[in-house]
């Protein structure tokens, strides 16, 4: 049977600080942070990064429909991308944010994967890996 849905478009992170969660994903990741008005006039925040896009939610104050129980610190999300683990690991270190985990093989979406795992403000697991040739 073929797939009913082809792509991810956008996931939503519950958030302990709007402006914390923004501050680290820029600097830290190097993703977009983006205000933006859908239809109901409401103001939102968003982390883009490539064609992907991460809506951000202020915890106690989520947006209709929400997850039937969002909570900060509750998201395990992984990144890929091209530049070496140890380039990663020097800036995090920059950063003063530990690695907690790795380099360890994986498995990712399309085959194997290297990661280093890390943590958010709110806790949030975040894996960062490159794609493995074996």
């Amino acid at each position: 049977m073929q797939p009913l849905v082809f792509a991810l478009d956008h996931i939503v992170l519950t958030v302990g600080s709007i402006d914390a969660t923004v501050i680290f994903y820029r600097d830290v990741m190097g993703m977009t942070a983006q205000q933006f008005t859908p239809a109901d006039g409401s103001a939102r925040w968003a982390l883009t990064f490539g064609s992907q896009k991460i809506n951000l939610h202020q915890a106690g104050a989520e947006f209709e429909p929400k997850a039937a129980q969002p909570a900060p610190g509750s998201a395990d999300l992984c990144f890929l991308s091209d530049i070496p683990l140890s380039d990663w690991i020097a800036h995090l270190r920059d950063h003063s944010i530990a690695v907690e985990e790795g380099p360890v093989a994986r498995t990712g979406a399309t085959g194997p994967i290297v990661s280093i795992y890390l943590r958010d403000p709110d806790g949030n697991l975040l894996e960062i890996s490159n794609k493995s040739e074996s």
